[in-house]
């Protein structure tokens, strides 16, 4: 799926601390929501993301990511309202062909706005490869992975061996270049070819057949509906109770349930806590502060991003939480699986 957003006025981000701190806020929201994130960009007043929701929960995520959004930037630039303009675009993509060719179309995008759509063609692969705001670096090899980036689905649709995939990638998207700017083919080239396609319907990118499957089953579901956002395509898991994590959580650390809720100096007990509530619980981080003892969001905000630091030097915590995963993960499958995989265990 694709999803997308754009600013009201002119800047979405306005300097490097704003789109530092919209990745953040990005990388949070991947792991509460359990989203497999393959790709982003940022621009200068929209961003792309490429990414799949195993648990039909677009919705809350992209609203989750524009909330946090929107109070940072209205907070540092002194401003109140919305930020983005009106509701995300989100379309379903068809199959890995369509969905490689989206992943080349959202990498190129940075070199098809601005003055960049003029220069050399061997300046804007330059200007691709060092783009920090975007995932194609890291693709490719010239940058570290992101640990909240899947790379691994779109690098295994260009064959050969691993150690070479990153390479056949980077030819891949590179390609579409000296097209772009051909007397021949005109300024867009491929992409403005793929860019065509993505308007054929307002909610799939694919072939003719899949774009009216998915366009008669939203209407049908739209007629069937009084109210207009039960049409949208998605299906939510129900996450477990507050109560269910916390017992969850006491169990796997060794400590009884009221030590969940005790301040301790240096303690990892609330910062896990707070991390299993937010992933599977769906609670908002006042909510987990309030069944935490912790008062306010920010608090929770705070032990949350504490917590990669606290794994990374304690190995016997992370496999603790590791295991709590495991379980909250479990009872979070429907009844029928669960009994299933409880017979295979056996």
């Amino acid at each position: 799926m694709i999803g997308e957003g754009r600013l009201d006025r002119s800047r979405l981000f306005t300097d490097d601390q704003d789109r530092e701190r919209f990745v953040d806020r990005l990388a949070e929201r991947v792991e509460q929501y359990h989203v497999r994130l393959f790709q982003f960009v940022l621009m200068t007043n929209h961003f792309h993301l490429v990414f799949e929701t195993p648990e039909g929960n677009c919705s809350r995520f992209m609203q989750s990511l524009s909330t946090a959004y929107t109070v940072y930037y209205n907070l540092r630039h002194g401003r109140h309202g919305h930020v983005l303009d009106g509701r995300y675009k989100a379309k379903v993509v068809e199959g890995d062909a369509y969905l490689l060719t989206l992943t080349r179309y959202v990498h190129l995008n940075p070199v098809h706005v601005g003055e960049a759509r003029d220069w050399p063609v061997e300046e804007r692969i330059r200007f691709l490869r060092g783009y920090k705001w975007s995932t194609y670096p890291s693709y490719i090899g010239a940058r570290k992975p992101l640990d909240f980036a899947a790379y691994g689905p779109v690098l295994a649709m260009m064959h050969g061996k691993k150690n070479r995939r990153p390479l056949r990638y980077r030819r891949f998207v590179e390609a579409a270049l000296p097209e772009d700017n051909s007397p021949s083919r005109g300024e867009g080239g491929a992409c403005d070819e793929f860019k065509a396609a993505l308007k054929e319907s307002p909610r799939c990118i694919g072939g003719e057949t899949s774009r009216s499957w998915v366009d008669d089953l939203y209407m049908k579901r739209k007629e069937s509906r009084s109210v207009k956002e039960d049409v949208a395509f998605r299906r939510r898991t129900e996450p477990l109770s507050g109560e269910t994590i916390l017992d969850v959580v006491a169990k796997g650390l060794g400590v009884e349930r009221a030590a969940l809720r005790q301040r301790r100096r240096c303690s990892p007990l609330r910062a896990v806590a707070a991390r299993m509530l937010l992933c599977h619980g769906g609670q908002t981080q006042r909510e987990a502060g309030l069944l935490l003892g912790m008062g306010t969001g920010g608090a929770v905000s705070a032990q949350v991003r504490r917590l990669p630091d606290l794994l990374a030097k304690d190995g016997a915590l992370r496999k603790q939480v590791e295991e709590i995963e495991k379980s909250l993960k479990f009872l979070r499958l429907p009844a029928s699986r669960q009994t299933k995989r409880g017979s295979a265990k056996c």
